[in-house]
């Protein structure tokens, strides 16, 4: 599975409507009002302005855990990885996103698709884990 990186934006973001009552998946309510806010989903998904930034995803490899080819990822590189968290990894020069195995004295990059295979990282790899998969932001 391959990524593309993007940098989030630093000017200010422009805030679109958000409906705040929440929208049924049953019958609506007819008689029920709803209230307009404006809502930056920067806001939302964003702790870390500095160390954020998006990536679309490339690849199956992790389809067994909500990341789907064409997703986009959002990542925050200044939480500390832990065992079972999703990160994107520069491994041997190429970037991916596994889950985290973290051992007392191994890691062991883990895809969430049974069709490929565990990746242990052992003194011959070069493992930069770049940072942490916050949200994934689905298309429809």
């Amino acid at each position: 599975m391959k990524i593309t990186l993007y940098q989030l934006q630093k000017e200010k973001q422009q805030k679109i409507t958000f409906v705040d009552t929440g929208i049924s998946a049953g019958f609506p309510s007819p008689a029920e009002d709803f209230t307009q806010k404006k809502l930056s989903l920067d806001d939302k998904l964003v702790q870390n302005k500095e160390a954020t930034f998006y990536a679309r995803v490339q690849g199956v490899s992790m389809i067994n855990a909500g990341l789907d080819d064409g997703d986009l990822l959002v990542i925050d590189r200044s939480i500390s990885p832990q065992n079972n968290h999703i990160a994107v990894c520069y491994l041997n020069n190429e970037f991916t996103v596994k889950r985290l195995a973290i051992d007392k004295n191994k890691i062991t990059l883990v895809p969430e698709n049974n069709d490929y295979k565990k990746i242990e990282i052992t003194d011959g790899n070069e493992l930069i884990i770049w940072g942490i998969v916050t949200y994934v932001i689905k298309k429809v």
